[in-house]
């Protein structure tokens, strides 16, 4: 490559520093300019995010790679360009595998021609501190024979000043001491969250939920986030909290759910010594325990009539007493509730008071359902395989095309965590059904058996997407009450009434699972 072409290639991207663009296609036109100067069959921009490497754009790998979180140390490759300041390029017969074996687009599953023969990268550094990384793949062995490392030097030089340019942009829009220092305040809450999971997605309904989270959390407003079962909701909750200004102090966490009725109010409120048989000692509720900080109630829904009241008078004058006694505690106290069900239909119901139901929502936040989240679906799943890829010790865990396939077609009823579920199921099983122990592992249609469940995902859909009158609206829960009697009771009496092997069994939590189980009249 001359110097000539070198320079025509980079002129259109220094020409971008100075034009405002929405970050994804600022790195997308870097990275389609990486694949014309130098020949590969995939390349990749990952920014550097603790012990995590997370990809910011892809060329040439497959969908579900966006949604994939690299960890450093279980990756020898990142580890090595990492630590090289100079462009590394990897030998064909290196014995390190490759993180994106088996990932590159156009791959030839039917003869198994799924390894990297040929892998280079850079490290990129932004204002004298480590970012991350660019990289170039290619199936066959020798292509990057007659790279310039020089001119990789150069390109990953302006990659760097790309991404100087995206974060000056995207701070700018932060400006001000009081948006610093909520910046901060989410960068130390992602720091204390390091591990756990994150929102994950690029589709226009998640990215309008981002948008709502970010407004939502810089207030004390209380808010509501409502949504089905296992959209996430308390992940919204703690990023709702990261972003704070309250980030620094506690977020408490309680499932309403999960407790008798008879505990919640101690739980909440705490209890002096004698205050019932077993109160041993004075403890504190989750209110004071979160004082300063966030308290969260998941499945808020679930409070008894009793109890909601209570709350409603500690979230409008922010005191509150003990069970069994007289003293007022003030509490400073930031709510976010959680809840599956119609919190207004329940007031219809005269199940949840009006006023605590108003107080709640003060900011509601939906969160979509996976149907309704198109492509997000393989980012997802790229999240659980690499998860499922460390636990069972594989170089790689894949989709095939018509797996991919199956997940878009699919309508998802139990939505992100049914998706978890299906990973890492499909995973183990597939394993299981090898002789001997793969270096990568194909997951094809077949084996996330999704077609036996095309029916519920179909009612599912249906159910979501129609909108009855009131009289059909009665039929209809009629008919999903004897559905769920119907459900229950089955797998009750096939694990002889043991509530735990029939949650499993449910994917439901024990206590939940006796709460429906005594509002269907079920013994």
């Amino acid at each position: 490559m001359t110097s000539r072409n070198l320079l025509d290639a980079l002129l259109p991207l220094v020409a971008d520093l100075s034009r405002e663009i929405d970050d994804r296609e600022r790195y997308r036109r870097l990275l389609q300019t990486m694949r014309a100067l130098f020949p590969c069959d995939a390349a990749a921009l990952l920014r550097l995010d603790g012990d995590l490497l997370v990809p910011m754009a892809i060329d040439g790998l497959s969908g579900d790679t966006l949604g994939r979180r690299f960890r450093v140390a279980e990756h020898p490759r990142f580890a090595a360009l990492l630590a090289n300041a100079a462009p590394t390029r990897f030998p064909a017969d290196s014995p390190l595998p490759d993180p994106y074996d088996g990932l590159v687009d156009g791959l030839n599953d039917a003869h198994g021609e799924l390894e990297v023969h040929d892998c280079m990268g850079c490290a990129l550094t932004v204002n004298g501190r480590p970012w991350g990384l660019v990289t170039l793949d290619a199936l066959g062995a020798g292509r990057f024979d007659s790279v310039d490392m020089a001119s990789l030097r150069a390109f990953a030089d302006l990659a760097a000043a790309t991404v100087n340019v995206a974060e000056r942009i995207d701070g700018l829009s932060a400006a001000g001491e009081q948006e610093r220092q909520r910046a901060e305040a989410y960068r130390l809450g992602l720091e204390e969250s390091r591990g756990k999971r994150e929102l994950i997605g690029q589709s226009p309904a998640h990215l309008q939920l981002m948008q709502e989270i970010r407004m939502a959390a810089p207030s004390d407003m209380t808010v509501l986030v409502t949504g089905e079962t296992g959209t996430g909701k308390e992940l919204v909750a703690h990023a709702l909290h990261a972003a704070s200004p309250r980030a620094r102090k506690p977020m408490i966490s309680l499932n309403c759910a999960a407790l008798p009725d008879t505990l919640v109010e101690s739980e909440l409120f705490g209890h002096v010594r004698g205050a019932f048989s077993g109160a041993v000692a004075d403890r504190r509720g989750k209110f004071e325990m979160a004082d300063g900080g966030t308290l969260f109630l998941d499945e808020v829904g679930e409070l008894p009539l009793a109890v909601q009241a209570k709350l409603l008078r500690v979230l409008q004058s922010g005191q509150l007493q003990r069970v069994g006694s007289d003293r007022e505690h003030r509490v400073d106290v930031r709510l976010i509730a959680a809840t599956n069900r119609d919190l207004a239909d329940e007031v219809k119901q005269g199940r949840f008071r009006a006023d605590f139901y108003h107080r709640l929502s003060v900011f509601p936040i939906r969160v979509p359902p996976l149907r309704e989240r198109g492509r997000d679906v393989l980012l997802l799943a790229g999240f659980f395989l690499e998860e499922n890829r460390a636990r069972l010790g594989l170089s790689s865990l894949r989709l095939a095309a018509d797996a991919q396939r199956a997940l878009l077609d699919y309508a998802w009823p139990g939505n992100i965590r049914e998706l978890e579920h299906l990973v890492g199921r499909s995973a183990l099983r597939a394993l299981a059904g090898h002789k001997t122990r793969p270096s990568i592992l194909t997951l094809d249609a077949q084996a996330l058996e999704l077609h036996g469940q095309d029916g519920i995902a179909q009612t599912a859909n249906q159910a979501a997407t129609s909108a009855p009158s009131p009289a059909q609206a009665v039929n209809l829960r009629d008919a999903l009450a004897r559905y769920e009697r119907e459900l229950v009771g089955e797998s009750l009496a096939r694990n002889a009434g043991n509530l735990a092997a029939a949650a499993r069994e449910l994917g439901l939590d024990r206590a939940n699972l006796a709460r429906l189980a005594k509002r269907l009249g079920l013994k």
